[in-house]
Parts: C-alpha cells; structure tokens; sequence
C-alpha cells in the first residue's frame, strides 16, 4: 500500500514548501522593477567599462531612474514603447500566432487527431509511440494532458496491464518532452524564439548562430535538426524507461478498474470523422498556397544593398498561423462545430481569454527590462561574466553549458511557467554566457533553456498540471500520492535530462546547426 499524499515528507516536502513560499511571477517581477528603481538610485552614476565591437573600450553609466528626467522617461515609455512595442512587438506576435492555434483548438481538431491516432497504437510499439505522441501533442495544449494521459490508461487496462505503465509514457513524452516537436513556430517556438533575439539585441550580441549566420526567431531550433532529431530521441529514450524500468516495477503492484470507465468514451464520431477528412484537404491547399507564396510573392531576393533579403522566412509565423487557422475552420464546418463566421470568432476570442495572465505578466515583465535604459542590465551582465571568467570557465564552454541546464532545472522544481521562466533567465544569461565565450550564441542558450525546462516538469508538483494527472492516476490507485507519482515518474526526468544534454553537447561541439 502506498504512502497518502497527506504524510509525504523529504525532497518532495521541501519541493512543495519552498514552491509555495515563492510569490507568483508576476509579483516577482513588481518587485523587481521597484527593487531596480531603488537600486539606480542608490548607484545613479556608477561607472564600468566593457568590451564593444573590435575590442574597443566602452564606458557604461548607471542612471538614477528616480531623478526627474528619468522619471518622465519611464511614465512616456510604460505603454508603447517598453511593453506593447517591447522588441518591435514581440506581444503581438506571441498573441497572433495563439489566434490560428485557437481556431483549431477549440475547433475540436486537436482531440480528435489524439483519439484518432491513440486508438489505433499497435501493441508492441505503445511505450514508444505513447511518448512520441505525447511530444507531439505541444500543439495541442491541454489535450495532451487531458486526453491522451487518461486515454493511454484505458488502453493499458484493456490489454490487462496496470493502466498505470500507460500513463506514465504518455505523462513523459507531454510534460518532459515538452519542447521537442517536428512541426516549427509553435506558440513555445515563437514565446522563446522572438524573446531570445530581443534580449540578445538588446546588449549588443549578435542573433546569429555558431556560422555567424542570422537566425530565424521562430525556427532557429528546426529544419532537420536539433529539436526534430530530439523528437525520435526523447521517444526511444521514454520507451526504454518504460519497458526497462518502469513496467517491471507496476506490473507487481495491485490496481482497481472502475466500472464507469469505458474506451468507447474515446472513440471519434462520425462528425470528428467527416472533420478530419475536411482538414486533410485543407491542410494540402494550405500547403500548396504555401507554396505557391515561398515561390511567388514571398521568395528570396537580392536588394540593392547586395543583402539577401529573405520575406517567407521573416513571416513565417503568419504562415503557421494560416495553415493552423485552414485546417481549423475546415474541421469546425465539417464536424457541425462552426457553423457560422461568428463561430470562428468565439474560438478565437476564448483563446485570447486564456492570454489574459501573459499580458499581465508581460506588461511588468517587458517594463522591468525595459530599465535596461538605465545600465543596470548590462552592469548585472558585466558582474556575471567577471565572475564567471574569475572561475576560468571562459575555456570551457561545454561546462558553461552544463553549468545553465543544471540550474534551470532544478529553478523548475520550485517555479512553474516556461514563459516566466524564460522572462526572468535570458535576459540574464543570453549575453551574459556569449561575453563569456562567443561560441554561446542566442540560439544554444535558447536550446539549453528548453532541455531543462522539460525534463524536470514531471517530478515536481509545482507543474500546474500535476494535481490532475495525479487525479487520473488515482482512478487506478486511490492511495497514490504526489511522493509516488513523482517516484514513478523520476527515471523518466532523469533519462531524459541526461540524455538530451549530450545530445545538445553534441550538437555544439561537432558544429552542427540547431536549426535556422
């Protein structure tokens, strides 16, 4: 008999305490921007001294953003310039990208995809194509939790087998394979991808990667490569885990069956069916219009600067979005679910309900490093990359490395969010890990981020969807508790953390692009 939840203690007690103890993000970030408005005051005029372009000597000063001046500077910029224009609107990308993504969501699309494929898993091969569908399932948002997790259960108890074995692999691939995917400019794509050159820019650090080859924000992870490769990696990896260490363990202990459960709950419908249909339709027009755009209208060209000026690539978000909102709308009519244009407009005005906490987030979020006009970013940057060259670390690149994964991963265990996460870290560490060694471009540092912000997501009870997975899982286990989930699911985080890095150490040491 497990353990309840109620007497859990040790390491996944201390997680829980200090978890609770640390204040939302957004409070995090208030705290921030009145702690750096105090802090210029106290050191308004200090002096320090960088390296520019070519080596030459450049002289920082840090402004007192209490003085008068200052002050009517942050009052003119608070709105337009240092949220909604943070990074030549950054905000707005993010928001337009969940517009396409909502139509197809709340089209019904994405559940049935999960149904349809899920139901038809052969036998032999559901570790693994539990896990792959799970990493898959980044598109789909909550479906992966809500849908596949329980969905996996169902077939595992079909077969006699602790339904538990099932939902652990669909658990691993959705939350610890979180950002490897084969499909590019996903939400997360564009969260991290668009922030990262705005925080590099904002310091002086090139947004190319390792060739000196400019990046695309929203791609830079892809194109055949480092993300892509992940995807295969990460579900062989799960698969493994399930069958060398996972299965063994649960097929010795007990469940229950309750006998209101039924895997007809997860069949597709006639109208999901005739919805699927329209949207494979769609989805070749979609791509066939792409294309004609890649060729036509959108495709490369020389200016007569002699740049290589690149419009299909710089609006591949748009694009995304347009195949996302076709094949949505397709499957809306089809299955009876739009059945008018204000249909459409619900879907995705109900997507932009669920933005409202990332505009809050992001209006003192994008304030807070918008007091980079003060020089305190960069002297906070010039502080670390002292300290780190103290250390000798500026001749090994792969501990620097090493060194990012481990600390964000274990900042995981206690604070849930990629997108707060990802606010509060790389503005920090993207210059500050490039001025250390230049071979830590933008887009290394974005991959590294993204390693461990997933794989530690299932062994802390921070995430916020750990409580219902936990729900589910006790349907087969009343007694479960966090402790024993979290147990189950830690040869999973740790395969998958290992595993991963050494595919991103390989990737930089053998000089092979992360994406594009």
């Amino acid at each position: 008999m497990t353990t309840p939840v109620t007497k859990q203690g040790g390491f996944i007690a201390f997680v829980e305490r200090m978890g609770k103890r640390i204040p939302d993000p957004v409070i995090i970030f208030i705290y921030f921007l009145v702690g750096a408005l105090v802090l210029t005051a106290l050191i308004g005029g200090l002096q320090f001294e960088t390296h520019g372009a070519a080596g030459v000597p450049v002289v920082h000063e840090i402004k007192n953003m209490l003085a008068r001046e200052n002050v009517i500077w942050l009052f003119d910029n608070a709105l337009l310039a240092n949220w909604l224009g943070f990074g030549g609107g950054v905000l707005g990308v993010i928001l337009i990208v969940m517009l396409g993504v909502g139509i197809a969501e709340h089209s019904g699309l994405f559940n049935a995809i999960l149904k349809k494929v899920s139901r038809g898993l052969p036998v032999n091969w559901l570790p693994l194509l539990l896990v792959f569908i799970g990493i898959m399932s980044l598109i789909a948002t909550d479906a992966g939790y809500l849908i596949l997790i329980p969905l996996a259960g169902l077939l595992y108890a079909g077969l006699g087998k602790n339904p538990l074995i099932g939902m652990a692999a669909a658990f691993a691939g959705v939350s610890a394979g979180f950002s490897a995917n084969l499909i590019p400019a996903t939400p997360i794509d564009v969260i991290i991808g668009v922030n990262a050159k705005v925080f590099a820019e904002a310091q002086g650090v090139p947004f190319v990667n390792a060739a000196g080859e400019a990046l695309t924000p929203a791609t830079m992870h892809y194109y055949l490569s480092f993300t892509f490769i992940s995807t295969f990696v990460l579900a062989a990896v799960g698969a493994w885990v399930t069958l060398k260490f996972v299965a063994p363990r649960l097929e010795q202990k007990p469940y229950t069956v309750p006998t209101d459960l039924q895997l007809s709950d997860f069949d597709v419908t006639p109208a999901e069916k005739r919805g699927l249909r329209a949207s494979g339709i769609a989805l070749v027009l979609a791509l066939a219009a792409i294309t004609g755009l890649a060729l036509g209208p959108l495709a490369s060209f020389t200016n007569a600067a002699g740049q290589q000026v690149t419009p299909f690539l710089n609006n591949i978000i748009l694009v995304i979005t347009f195949v996302f909102a076709a094949v949505g709308i397709a499957f809306g009519v089809a299955s009876g679910k739009f059945n008018s244009m204000l249909d459409i407009v619900r879907a995705m005005v109900k997507q932009m309900d669920t933005m409202g906490y990332i505009l809050v987030l992001t209006f003192f979020c994008y304030n807070f490093w918008g007091m980079s006009y003060s020089g305190l970013g960069a002297y906070i940057t010039y502080l670390g990359a002292n300290a780190l060259i103290l250390l000798g670390l500026q001749q090994y690149p792969v501990l620097l490395l090493i060194g990012f994964v481990l600390v964000t991963a274990i900042i995981n265990l206690f604070v849930g969010g990629l997108t707060s996460k990802w606010m509060l870290l790389g503005p920090i560490f993207i210059p500050m890990l490039y001025i250390v060694n230049p071979a830590m471009t933008p887009d290394l540092v974005a991959a590294a981020f993204r390693v461990a912000d997933s794989a530690t997501n299932i062994i802390t009870p921070m995430m916020s969807y750990a409580g219902i997975i936990l729900a589910f899982m006790r349907k087969y286990n009343p007694e479960l508790g966090f402790g024993d989930m979290i147990a189950m699911m830690l040869p999973y985080s740790l395969a998958f953390l290992g595993v991963w890095l050494l595919l991103l150490v390989g990737f930089f040491s053998f000089g092979i692009p992360l994406g594009f």
